[in-house]
C-alpha cells in the first residue's frame, strides 16, 4: 500500500521560514503531479503549490515569491520551502500526490497532515 508521509511543520514566528518535506513510499511505478495543500480553521482546503512530473511549478497568489516547490525524483519525495511566512499561512499542510501504484493503478494520495503555525 502506497502512502504519503509529511515531516517538517512546527511553530515559526511572523518572517521565519519552515521547510516541510514529504516522502512517498510503497509499491510505485511513478509519480505525476504533487503538490501542498493546506486547511486553516474554518476554511476549505486551498491548493498552496504544485509540481510536475517534468518540473513545472504553480503557485496561490498568496504563496508567490515566498513559497517554493522542489522534488527529488531519486527518492520520491516533495519538499515546500516556506519564507517570510505570515500569520494568515498557520493551516494544516497536507502532501498530495498522483501515484501509479502495483496496487492500485493510478490514484490519488493524501498524507496525514503537518501542522504548521505562524505566531509571535
Amino acid at each position: 500500500q502506497a502512502q504519503l508521509v509529511e515531516s517538517g511543520g512546527g511553530l515559526v514566528q511572523p518572517g521565519g521560514s519552515l521547510r516541510l518535506s514529504c516522502a512517498a513510499s510503497g509499491s510505485i511505478f511513478s509519480i505525476n503531479r504533487m503538490a501542498w495543500y493546506r486547511q486553516a480553521p474554518g476554511k476549505q482546503r486551498e491548493l498552496v503549490a504544485l509540481i510536475t512530473s517534468g518540473g513545472t511549478t504553480n503557485y496561490a497568489d498568496s504563496v508567490k515569491g515566498r513559497f517554493a516547490i522542489s522534488r527529488d525524483n531519486a527518492k520520491n519525495m516533495v519538499f515546500l520551502q516556506m519564507n517570510s511566512l505570515k500569520l494568515e499561512d498557520t493551516a494544516v499542510y497536507y502532501c498530495n500526490a498522483v501515484l501509479d501504484t502495483v496496487a492500485s493503478g493510478v490514484s490519488i494520495y493524501w498524507g496525514q497532515g503537518t501542522q504548521v503555525t505562524v505566531s509571535s
